[in-house]
Formats: C-alpha cells, structure tokens, sequence
C-alpha cells in the first residue's frame, strides 16, 4: 500500500512539474505575437515572480517545516534553518560552477565557470539553474503529504499553480529578448521553454527523496525555500531594478506575493 501511495505521489509530482513546464511553454509562446518586451513590464513580471516566490518559500515551505519540528521544543527551529542554509548553499555553488549569463546583463559580466557557450545558451542556463528549486518545491511539496506534512494536497497543488503563473512571464522573459537579440521565432521559443525542463525532472526527484527517506522532510522543505530564495535575491529583484522602472518592479514583487498569499492561505 505504501509503495502504491508512494508511486503516486511521484506521479503527482510529475504532473505538477510539467504543468509548470508548459506554462513556462505559454509564456516562451509570446515570442510569436510580441517583437520586443517594453522594460516596465519585463520589470513589473520579474518583481512578480520574485513575490510569488517569497511567499511560496515562507507559507508552502517553511512553515510546514518549523510546525513539523515542533516536538523538537525550543529547537523547533533547527531543521528550517540547518535546510534553509544548505538550499542557499547549493545554489550559490551552482551559480559559481554552471556558466551562464543573467538578462540584461553584457557578455563580459558572465558568471561561473570559463565557457566558451553562446550568449543565447548562457541566458538559458541562467534561468534553468532559477527553475531547479521550482521543481525540488514542487516534488517536496507532494511527496510530503504522504509523511505528515500539516499542508494538504491541496496547498501542494496551490504551490504548483503559484509557481506556474509566474513561470508563465519568465518564459517570455527568456524568448522574446533571444528573439530581439537576432534569433528566430522557433528557436527563442524552443530555448525559452528548454529552460524550465529541468522542473518536471526535479520534482520527481524531490519526491522521491521525500517519500523514502521520511525524516529528512522538514530539512528538505526548508532546502527548496533557503534556493528559491537565494535566486529571488541573486537574480530576479536585481534583474527587476534595471533601467528606469524600479517602482513598477516593486509593485509586481507586491502584487505576487498577495497572489500568492491568497493562494496559499485562503485556498490551501
């Protein structure tokens, strides 16, 4: 009965994942319909997504890790923190390995490891190495519910949704500055969606690690949130304060996070 539960949680787990995927698909889809993106709106859907992130780390993560500590005491704390910290870690490290290239940013300012990769596959990793803890978020998230995460399996399904909309503008966040760059249509839509195949697989590895080895859950909700939000602080707030239109990054951070407040709280 176990294994049968624990088979279809990673089956969950994969859906979820690629519906995740396939938004970041509808938004690659824009390249199609849209020349170019104005900055105040690219601002305003980076802020977005960071928000979103901000609040699915705290109310769909951490939380549910400090409650399911509490036998712990005083020290209730500990697993939040300790897999917070490693999640801020293990992105860290992979942003200093992986060779990549954040939006907006000129060709000398690469980052990681020395690559002699195009500057369209640089982007692209970019946003894929921000996609990984989106689908280790989303594989936790599900496969917890079967080791007694005080969330439902509805708040798993509302973290899916959460970080799907805002995979949605980051997909045509990713194509159409590829398209501007001198690419073609298909292929900044192929890039831009290739950069979120990485959630789909990371959510099935996430809940696979949760659903055999049990106690390590709280650390391994606290690790998603520590990576989820070292890419909202290294990456998307700063991406989002380009040029002249901060304030409407701000706005959109804002605006993401009451969505999905909303989300989380009235619904999960």
């Amino acid at each position: 009965m176990f294994a049968f539960a624990s088979q279809n949680h990673i089956l969950l787990a994969l859906i979820a994942g690629a519906f995740t995927w396939g938004l970041t698909a509808a938004g690659a889809s824009m390249v199609f319909f849209f020349k170019k993106l104005n900055e105040r709106v690219t601002n305003v859907m980076l802020g977005f997504a960071a928000g979103v992130m901000v609040a699915a780390s705290f109310w769909s993560l951490l939380a549910p890790a400090i409650e399911m500590s509490a036998t712990m005491g005083r020290f209730s704390f500990v697993p939040a923190l300790a897999g917070f910290l490693a999640g801020s870690g293990f992105l860290l490290a992979l942003d200093r390995l992986i060779p990549h290239l954040h939006l907006g940013s000129p060709d000398e300012d690469r980052e990681g490891l020395p690559s002699h990769t195009s500057k369209y596959m640089l982007l692209v990793l970019a946003i894929t190495i921000h996609n990984i803890p989106e689908g280790l978020a989303v594989g936790v998230a599900f496969g917890s519910i079967l080791n007694g995460n005080p969330a439902t399996a509805a708040a798993a399904g509302i973290l899916a949704v959460g970080i799907g909309i805002q995979n949605f503008p980051e997909g045509a966040a990713v194509s159409i500055p590829l398209r501007m760059g001198g690419m073609s249509r298909r292929r900044s839509f192929f890039y831009g969606q290739l950069s979120a195949v990485v959630e789909p697989i990371f959510a099935v590895v996430g809940a696979a690690l949760v659903t055999v080895f049990a106690p390590i859950l709280p650390y391994a909700l606290a690790f998603a949130a520590g990576a989820m939000i070292f890419v909202v602080v290294e990456e998307l707030i700063p991406e989002s304060q380009r040029g002249r239109g901060s304030d409407f990054s701000a706005v959109g951070t804002v605006l993401g996070f009451a969505v999905m407040m909303v989300l989380d709280v009235a619904l999960g």
